[in-house]
């Protein structure tokens, strides 16, 4: 129920906030995007990795963990940014090397395409996977976090495991305007956008339910899943997220917003 709360209700939250601006404001996005990124670092800095760490089965264990996270994301993001950017026109030679809008964070501007040249249902149909793919990668590793905190406090929702629901619930709300602002851009509905919005936080119950499993193995497994989402979250925020606000509004307010979403982290973490 946490993690529904914190996955489906939060990022369906931030489709309706983007669904009522009726406008995608590149300076509002940004900073918000950049003020999740600040959330989640609190989150994997002073939470995760520490946890992580208390488990006692070795710092080399959790910085294998760690990488390993880093590693698969990445490779995955890169898996499918190769097989859809050639298929985005603007995308060439001199785009930036990482996603400078919300249609390309979560490969909507992918679908657009096959929308455009009126592709076939099969066409339309792998798009979406695409994207919900690309979303998943994103939300999974929320969900191991949570997950893996409710199976080290023996099964019980602690308040470690609330917290941990709460700060993602709060970072998954701009990640919810990033989903639905480039579909109603893209010509959808307004409430079939938020309703898509809402169900691409399921995969956070997934991740949640894979976190659990594995953190109640014992302290190995513990360590691995926490180790694991936290470099899965540190490609994100530093690999896709800062870069994009950046990129989407020059400017050091970004910055400014990550750094009071990590204070505001670190207040929820330790009030």
């Amino acid at each position: 129920m946490a993690t529904t709360l914190a996955g489906v209700v939060g990022t369906g939250l931030g489709g309706l906030i983007g669904a009522l601006l009726e406008k995608d404001s590149n300076r509002t996005v940004s900073l918000l995007l950049s003020f999740a990124g600040g959330v989640m670092l609190s989150v994997v800095c002073l939470d995760l990795v520490v946890e992580a760490v208390e488990t006692n089965v070795g710092v080399a264990t959790v910085i294998a963990a760690i990488a390993a996270g880093v590693t698969i994301i990445y490779l995955l993001n890169h898996l499918i940014d190769m097989k859809t950017n050639p298929e985005v026109p603007h995308i060439d030679e001199n785009h930036p090397k990482t996603a400078d809008n919300l249609n390309e964070l979560i490969h909507s501007d992918h679908l657009e395409q096959h929308y455009a040249r009126k592709d076939s249902k099969f066409s339309l149909f792998i798009a979406g996977i695409v994207m919900a793919s690309a979303i998943a990668l994103h939300n999974v590793p929320e969900g191991m976090t949570i997950g893996a905190s409710y199976a080290s406090n023996n099964g019980v929702m602690g308040s470690a495991a609330l917290v941990l629901a709460i700060l993602i619930g709060l970072h998954n709300i701009p990640e919810g305007m990033a989903v639905s602002v480039p579909l109603i851009s893209g010509g959808m509905t307004k409430w079939k956008a938020v309703l898509i919005t809402a169900l691409s936080g399921v995969p956070t119950i997934i991740g949640a339910l894979l976190g659990y499993l594995l953190g109640d193995i014992g302290a190995l497994g513990l360590a691995l899943s926490l180790g694991f989402a936290s470099g899965a979250m540190l490609y994100v925020v530093f690999g896709e997220i800062l870069p994009q606000a950046i990129l989407m509004y020059h400017s050091k307010l970004p910055a400014f917003s990550a750094i009071i979403g990590m204070l505001v982290g670190m207040l929820i973490i330790y009030a």
